[in-house]
């Protein structure tokens, strides 16, 4: 996938009745389902059962089995209560009859209320900055193995990091990581969507960050990484066509885990969504 129209084609599933979709997958260099693709994927199929007047307001999800790229993967969506202006939906994702993920969330009509947000940090703007694309092209000959596949393979998103580290020194980072990030190409600017693409992209930088404090030992060729549960909140509509922050953070990585958040501003600060994960960051033997 190289152009956004390739990944909302990707969301939108098959509807199979009022409460069942059915979705295929994309290969992005793993030999498992991406979990982006599961989390846009179930959002979506939950918010094609609410009220039109209802977005996502925040869902929580757990990862049970890796998906196979093979297979279709079947969603079913279970209506938990629809109030006067909260709509709450559990999905189950299945392949082989058997469970790979579920996810709940709620879904809320607007309100007017109180308002307030912390501040966006400040960074360099992406104007002044290296995609992963751009890395790739002029560096590619000097990278280690593991960096130059995963760097090689096309995405409907471009990402500039505002930090590059060189994975050849082997020296431990900050468990911090501002990466910005856009959609390549426009699509509609269709809120229920632009939250299943957002889910989609939210699943990127965020659980490397756990390895950053581990990099003088650590790294994606001696590592086991698989997410373990996921969360999001969204608090503010916005355009999915416009350039975005992804603030990161993992206070905390034991026993084989690696928690992560992370926060995403607008291009003008605005800060329109939270996510946590806590993931799987195995040593390999």
């Amino acid at each position: 996938m190289n152009h956004i129209s390739e990944l909302v084609d990707l969301i939108e599933l098959k509807r199979i009745n009022d409460n069942i979709f059915s979705g295929k997958s994309e290969p992005i260099g793993s030999a498992n389902v991406f979990g982006g693709q599961v989390l846009a994927q179930a959002l979506y199929a939950m918010a094609q059962t609410v009220p039109e007047d209802r977005l996502c307001n925040s869902y929580h999800s757990y990862f049970i089995l890796p998906g196979d790229l093979r297979q279709e993967i079947l969603y079913e969506v279970q209506h938990i209560r629809d109030g006067g202006s909260f709509s709450v939906r559990r999905v189950t994702a299945l392949q082989n009859n058997k469970v790979i993920f579920f996810m709940g969330a709620s879904f809320h009509a607007f309100e007017q209320g109180y308002d307030h947000q912390i501040q966006a940090p400040e960074v360099p703007h992406h104007s002044e900055l290296f995609s992963w694309d751009d890395m790739y092209s002029e560096l590619k000959d000097f990278m280690p193995k593991e960096v130059r596949e995963f760097l090689s393979i096309q995405r409907p998103i471009t990402f500039k990091p505002t930090l590059i580290f060189n994975p050849a020194e082997r020296k431990k980072i900050e468990p911090f990581q501002n990466v910005w990030f856009k959609i390549k190409g426009e699509t509609e600017n269709n809120s229920v969507m632009n939250r299943s693409l957002m889910s989609y992209i939210s699943d990127y930088n965020i659980l490397s960050t756990a390895l950053h404090p581990h990099a003088d030992v650590a790294h994606f060729g001696n590592t086991n990484m698989a997410t373990l549960d996921h969360s999001m909140w969204f608090f503010r509509d916005f355009n999915i066509n416009d350039w975005f922050l992804f603030n990161i953070d993992s206070p905390s990585a034991s026993e084989a885990r690696g928690f992560t958040r992370g926060n995403i501003f607008t291009a003008d600060g605005t800060l329109i969504a939270s996510v946590t994960q806590e993931g799987l960051i195995r040593p390999l033997t």
